[in-house]
């Protein structure tokens, strides 16, 4: 029997790092009052796989579409990673993700908006939510990282929000074909 091979889309992308090293000074723009976020205390395989999938269709989010559930599952469970998720409304509107597992520091390891929330004034205040999220654990610092392939106003808004440059790289991601993903034609390695 012959082996499948996997077709994969070599998607390049440039990697910027960021990093807060202390809590900003002046109070950030507020959440409008319908809406609202709340950490869930235990995320679903399924329902954390909606918001990834639904956040990062257009953005190459590919990473945890690989995972099987039980590894999913596993970081889901495990108490240094916490998800909270925007809701306006009633319905979602958003998520982050915190990880704490390389204590003293606090990751923002994903951070997004679901498609008919963008432009909806809620970015910048939902982003502070999650920095002030955060620093009220009082970690050395935070980091969050972005790349070419996220929404254009990820970096420029990170920066705004008082994180700052640390290294940009480039990455050549081997992305499966399997999972459908739209690859903009600037990201296709060639």
């Amino acid at each position: 029997m012959g082996r499948l091979v996997e077709t994969i889309i070599p998607v390049a992308v440039d990697v910027t790092f960021l990093r807060m090293d202390r809590r900003p000074a002046e109070p950030g723009p507020a959440l409008p009052p319908d809406a609202s976020v709340a950490r869930v205390g235990r995320c679903s395989v399924g329902f954390y796989r909606y918001l990834y999938h639904t956040v990062g269709q257009d953005y190459v989010w590919w990473l945890r579409r690989t995972l099987p559930d039980a590894e999913l599952a596993a970081i889901l469970g495990d108490r240094g990673v916490s998800i909270h998720v925007l809701y306006r409304d009633g319905e979602p509107a958003g998520f982050y993700e915190l990880d704490r597992r390389n204590r003293p520091h606090i990751n923002l390891s994903y951070f997004g908006l679901l498609p008919h929330a963008i432009g909806q004034g809620l970015g910048r205040a939902f982003l502070r939510h999650a920095i002030d999220a955060a620093w009220a654990e009082l970690p050395r610092g935070l980091t969050v990282n972005t790349c070419t392939a996220d929404h254009p106003r990820a970096l420029p808004n990170y920066m705004a929000a008082g994180f700052a440059w640390l290294r940009t790289v480039r990455e050549v991601w081997q992305v499966p074909a399997r999972l459908g993903l739209p690859i903009p034609d600037r990201l296709r390695q060639r």
